[in-house]
């Protein structure tokens, strides 16, 4: 796809892959241009459209810094697929309605989490030390994160928007599971904490920007390691997070489906 239209208005230019950008966007794309550590340029995907601070839909490369509001807070959000060996004449409504019951018995959303019998916390236990070396370091790192949630039991459950889980097919009558989802709250705790905390650093540093969300950690920082640690830590969650949800899926395919 071609590049549609070049803003220069700094010393970086935007790349626009779309015709359709509104006032909004563009206002929010070219203060980003302005950042003194963008590298190269900024570019515009055919979805842009305004964000918090960040515009969605938009790519920022930077060099030796990050802003964790262009991150947010769905750290490790991705999607999974995996073809089954089922084709479409295997599965009929009656069958798709018990395994779409299963499924949701089995898989909790959104603010929903396993119950405590059911928690997969063999799963969860491998994050625990790095989680908690974190929480040393920064006490008020899940402050955020509801009071009445529980990571290990978040583990393997979906999240609330536009996070899905679909048995589909494909254009020769295969089925697929199809799944979406990030690092449930415990990841959007993680975010909200560094971007507090990267805001904090600049009025620290007296360093003014064009919009507060665009507070950054320049390399070589104080919280610069410790942020990409806790990125990917939660990035880590999210994929397991996946992974046990597919397993849960299969599962109840499996179970109602003796051919698969």
């Amino acid at each position: 796809m071609p590049i549609k239209q070049v803003i220069t208005e700094d010393e970086r230019p935007v790349k626009v892959w779309t015709d359709e950008l509104d006032p909004g966007a563009r206002a929010q794309l070219v203060n980003l241009s302005k950042l003194p550590f963008i590298h190269c340029h900024v570019a515009a995907m055919p979805d842009v459209h305004g964000g918090i601070g960040a515009t969605i839909g938009s790519v920022i490369a930077t060099h030796k810094a990050i802003i964790p509001a262009t991150v947010w807070v769905d750290i490790g959000c991705g999607m999974a697929a995996v073809r089954t060996s089922l084709t479409a004449e295997q599965i009929d409504e009656r069958v798709l309605k018990k395994v779409f019951d299963q499924i949701s018995r089995d898989i909790p959303v959104g603010r929903n989490q396993h119950k405590d019998e059911h928690a997969l916390t063999e799963v969860a236990r491998p994050f625990d030390a790095q989680l908690t070396a974190m929480r040393q370091k920064h006490p008020q790192l899940l402050k955020a994160f509801g009071r009445f949630s529980n990571w290990v039991s978040q583990m393997g459950t979906l999240g609330g928007g536009n996070h899905f889980i679909e048995v589909c097919l494909d254009e020769v009558g295969q089925i697929w599971v199809m799944l979406h989802s990030g690092s449930r709250s415990i990841g959007n705790a993680i975010g909200h904490y560094f971007i507090e905390l990267a805001r904090r650093d600049m009025e620290r540093w007296f360093i003014q920007l064009p919009d507060r969300d665009f507070a950054y950690f320049p390399e070589g920082s104080e919280h610069f390691d410790d942020y990409v640690a806790a990125v990917s830590w939660a990035q880590s969650y999210a994929w397991k997070n996946r992974d046990q949800m597919m397993t849960l899926v299969l599962a109840a395919l499996a179970r109602h489906l003796p051919a698969f």
